[in-house]
């Protein structure tokens, strides 16, 4: 039996592309906008079909990498965006953070990994980012677990404290936290000028 990289995703993404909403897109727009260079380079981690997230980076003029462990779902992302580079692989195990970028996005995807997975996902951006570039993802503030709605498997949020302890032993520092018009937060998190 082979292992669902996509954490269950895969098995859903009909329905999922059936009921993604917009929520999250705005904030996401302002923070690219106020935040990355133009032209910059990012990559979408669980972009799943680039609709919103990878949209409004593209509209904001940016070269935008997408990251999803589901087949569907990336399949959909190479029709939406059939410039942008993709790679269908579990985010933490990603071999795009052999590269530079000017900033990570995570979506709706962190809490859905394992702890250790989380763990090893940030160290990986971590990586990958370049001196002043930012990482932007999305999970509770609270330390909390709960079963997802679309999949029925576990979901977990390591909650602030612990979020900042593990970006900090990456190298990052956490630098505030947004809330998206649904109520989700979001953590701002960068890696710092050399010197």
């Amino acid at each position: 039996m082979t292992t669902d990289l996509s954490e269950g995703w895969d098995g859903i993404a009909g329905q999922f592309l059936k009921f993604r909403s917009n929520v999250g897109a705005e904030l996401v727009r302002i923070w690219a906008r106020e935040n990355l260079p133009p032209g910059g380079v990012v990559v979408d981690i669980g972009c799943g079909s680039g609709v919103p997230i990878t949209k409004v980076l593209s509209e904001e003029g940016l070269e935008v990498f997408g990251i999803d462990a589901s087949p569907t779902l990336l399949e959909v992302f190479r029709h939406n965006f059939p410039d942008a580079q993709s790679a269908c692989e579990a985010g933490q195990d990603s071999r795009f953070f052999n590269r530079q970028f000017d900033a990570v996005v995570a979506v709706g995807l962190l809490f859905l990994l394992a702890e250790r997975d989380q763990r090893k996902l940030i160290k990986g951006v971590a990586q990958a980012l370049r001196p002043g570039a930012r990482f932007l993802f999305s999970a509770p503030r609270e330390r909390c677990e709960w079963e997802d709605l679309l999949t029925g498997r576990r979901s977990i949020s390591l909650g602030q404290d612990e979020y900042e302890r593990v970006l900090v032993g990456s190298g990052l520092v956490l630098l505030g936290g947004h809330t998206d018009e649904g109520s989700n937060h979001y953590y701002e998190a960068g890696r710092p000028h050399s010197g």
